[in-house]
């Protein structure tokens, strides 16, 4: 064992024909367990630093570039085959909470976790704690009976945690695409803040868009590339790449009704704005009339009532009855 103290190791476990027998595996023994072929051992390490991973990378006998592929910045979920290891980054989601949300940033936040696979063992690499994986060993203790056909159904049971938090995002921003949809077709204009909301809807799902989509080439590629003579996980992972197609369908899905909706806010600013326009040549053509009749009257020619107390109650009511009448036909064709 090399020199390099290892403090990182957040969780360990060791499984033998799917029961437990070590539930805190040392540094120091990982190796050994690794090498009996009845063992299954996890090793889950929060925040390892390139000196910490390199030393477990070194006791599975692993090439040093799997410290680089686990702590690569801004990698893409992905999933590929190494000598001797299969290596995979995906990402975990979940939303902030409204009141807690910062106006500049979107409400979705991702936790990668990354992981290095071989036949008898799974080591997860987790940058932050975001992702809780109390989690995936529910999981692991519920289906304990798959733990005996090796390392794939730790995997298994990880990616399947994984992906039903991506429809847990995904149904919270459907439920958030009808509030803004009820907002929208609601009687009067919606506030000034609905395009903000509609955009930082938007920009959610560009963002868990990004990991969701490239899931299906994870799944499919750890059932290609999983190594032993095992099939019986097969029915398994087929499950979960039906399950992973539908959050991408779904998600595409939200992406679309949210430009639509964008667009269909536009649609009816502009279908506002001509029903006002409308209501203001209404009104112009009604002011009109009176406009024309004491115009006509202020002529400098005799007229009937011409010098009469009663020729100004004439044209008031001249007025009067003209503006209601077209007040009343412009209602009726729904022009006012």
């Amino acid at each position: 064992m090399t020199d390099i103290e290892i403090n990182c190791i957040a969780a360990s476990r060791t499984w033998r024909g799917g029961v437990v027998v070590d539930d805190d595996v040392r540094p120091d023994e990982v190796a050994a367990e690794i090498r009996d072929p009845d063992n299954i051992v996890w090793i889950d390490l929060l925040q390892p630093d390139g000196g910490e991973l390199g030393a477990l990378v070194h006791e599975l006998g692993l090439p040093p570039t799997a410290v680089e592929d686990a702590l690569a910045p801004f990698e893409r979920p992905k999933v590929s085959r190494r000598e001797g290891y299969l290596f995979f980054t995906v990402y975990a989601t979940r939303l902030r909470p409204h009141d807690h949300l910062d106006p500049t940033k979107g409400r979705m936040v991702s936790s990668r976790v990354s992981g290095i696979m071989t036949p008898h063992a799974l080591v997860t690499i987790r940058l932050d704690d975001g992702f809780d994986m109390t989690q995936p060993e529910r999981t692991w203790r519920e289906d304990s009976h798959l733990l005996q056909y090796g390392a794939g159904a730790l995997v298994h049971g990880l990616l399947d945690v994984i992906v039903d938090g991506h429809f847990e995002t995904i149904q919270a921003l459907d439920d958030e695409t009808e509030r803004l949809e009820d907002v929208l077709f609601a009687a009067g204009q919606p506030k000034a803040g609905f395009i903000r909301q509609v955009y930082g809807l938007r920009k959610d799902l560009v963002d868990l868009r990004r990991v969701v989509l490239p899931m299906r080439e994870v799944v499919n590629g750890v059932l290609r590339h999983r190594t032993g003579p095992h099939t019986e996980l097969d029915s398994w992972y087929d499950d979960l790449y039906d399950h992973v197609l539908r959050a991408a369908e779904w998600t595409e899905s939200l992406r679309d009704m949210v430009a639509t909706m964008f667009e269909t806010h536009l649609s009816l600013q502009d279908s506002r704005l001509n029903q006002i326009m409308k209501k203001l040549a209404g009104w112009a053509a009604i002011i009109a009339v009176p406009t024309a009749i004491t115009g006509w009257f202020g002529q400098n020619v005799p007229y009937w009532g011409f010098n009469q107390p009663w020729g100004v109650g004439l044209s008031a009511l001249m007025i009067l009855v003209s503006s209601i009448g077209l007040y009343l036909l412009f209602r009726l064709n729904d022009w006012v």
